[in-house]
């Protein structure tokens, strides 16, 4: 009888050594290879011609990746639609941002909407999610759960039931029986997303995994899982702020320029449909160190409020606090206003929000970052119907941003009637009731922000 196989993985990028080393020398991560043992499998030698034989690209049929909605708008925008019949998708998400929440109440409209579902749970028993789902109104007849950690017993409950959706909660707890290494290790998160594609692929049902994230915000477990699965979403938000944000990292399907929008609440999470709206309304007014953002996540215009404060720096260093947007991306846009525009920020703290605890990536925000700030400190309130969007260079340029049409088109329907913008964007056809104005130099914008006041 052969014997079980010992190795040592790097639970990092799965480098495999026969001893174990305290670095791994191909990722470089300490601490990080830890022994797995694998049972033996006796594998009888495969004929030659065994296999899917080839066939012409012409005699291929499309099938036009064709989508069924789930039924939550917001997470069918981000996904282009809803789900591809055999496709795999991986949800990432900080522990206790609402993960499980939001497939729960996405598994309830699936089966509303005359789906079989399947949720496996590997972390809660059956109560546990009927308690919460009672909590959720996700109370749905027909979803079908199954509390189970045995890869080899969801794959046959897979089988016996036939669901258009499988949705798992968590692949790190899910264990083969033919590895002998404790769930969550870089083996068995392997063979479980493994076995599930392999299932999705063959039966055309859609597989939805949860995955848990590192301490630097990665997902856990191999690379090879991403590049395995179909699609890729992260959801992200702050825990003591109510916005969530459904984001798409790869999507083979469709375009990851989509994005949906939740709001936590007590009754779990709600869509917003209107989120422009709702990240302004409490927006005071005639406020110094506020300036409106047009930005675009994905291809959805929203509007949001920047925030800034500069006061006076007590004892020590002077501190730079951001808030939604890059720590590293403010250093250097309050370097550009020190050197262009005079304002002098050393001996002062300054911090900068996002208001509803969203994060800004694209450097069209920078334009309203500096707005912002420039407000605080002379302490004189922007035009509450002002909207900014501009990236802003090391030289001082002020450069164009994409679809600034859609970004003007959104200002114009919560009633802003002027648009700072790149000088090279002011060209661009204006919505009635709102006057375009550009800017060429960021060492101009004082007079454009406080002309007349």
């Amino acid at each position: 009888m052969a014997k079980d196989r010992t190795a040592f993985v790097c639970q990092q990028c799965g480098y495999q050594t026969v001893r174990w080393m305290g670095k791994c020398p191909d990722c470089g991560a300490w601490g990080s290879l830890l022994e797995e043992r694998a049972a033996a499998r006796a594998a009888a030698a495969a004929p030659a011609h065994a296999g899917a034989a080839p066939v012409p690209i012409t005699a291929v049929p499309t099938d036009g990746a064709v989508r069924t909605p789930l039924g939550l708008a917001e997470m069918d925008r981000a996904l282009g639609g809803g789900l591809v019949p055999g496709s795999v998708l991986l949800l990432g998400g900080e522990p206790g941002i609402g993960k499980s929440t939001l497939l729960l109440q996405a598994a309830a409209a699936a089966v509303r909407g005359g789906r079989r579902v399947l949720y496996v749970s590997g972390e809660e028993s059956a109560a546990q999610i009927r308690g919460r789902a009672e909590r959720l109104t996700a109370v749905a007849e027909g979803l079908l759960l199954l509390a189970e950690t045995r890869l080899e017993a969801i794959l046959g409950q897979a089988e016996a039931t036939r669901p258009h959706l499988l949705i798992l909660d968590s692949v790190q707890t899910v264990t083969a029986e033919a590895l002998q290494s404790g769930p969550g290790t870089i083996s068995q998160v392997r063979e479980a997303a493994a076995a599930l594609h392999r299932a999705a692929k063959q039966t055309g049902m859609s597989v939805l995994l949860i995955g848990h994230v590192t301490k630097d915000g990665t997902l856990a477990g191999p690379k090879a899982l991403e590049h395995l699965v179909d699609t890729v979403l992260s959801f992200e938000g702050e825990q003591t702020q109510p916005y969530r944000v459904l984001r798409v990292l790869k999507h083979r399907f469709g375009s990851t320029e989509e994005m949906g929008l939740f709001e936590m609440t007590g009754a779990g999470l709600v869509e917003v449909d209107n989120p422009s709206a709702r990240l302004l309304r409490e927006r005071p007014e005639q406020a110094p160190g506020s300036a409106v953002l047009a930005a675009l996540e994905g291809n959805r215009p929203m509007l949001m409020e920047v925030q800034a404060l500069v006061a006076p720096a007590g004892l020590g260093a002077a501190r730079r606090v951001a808030g939604g947007v890059d720590r590293e991306r403010l250093a250097l846009l309050l370097a550009v206003l020190e050197r262009h525009v005079g304002l002098v920020l050393g001996p002062s703290d300054v911090y900068v929000n996002v208001a509803g605890g969203l994060r800004v990536t694209e450097p069209a925000a920078d334009l309203a970052v500096v707005a912002a700030v420039l407000s605080s400190a002379r302490n004189r309130p922007v035009d509450p119907r002002l909207i900014c969007c501009g990236e802003v260079g090391l030289a001082g340029e002020v450069r164009s941003v994409r679809q600034v049409p859609r970004r003007l088109a959104e200002a114009a329907r919560l009633g802003f009637t002027r648009a700072l913008l790149p000088a090279a964007d002011a060209g661009a056809p204006a919505p009635p009731g709102i006057t375009l104005e550009g800017l060429r130099r960021v060492a101009a914008l004082p007079e454009a922000l406080f002309s007349g006041k």
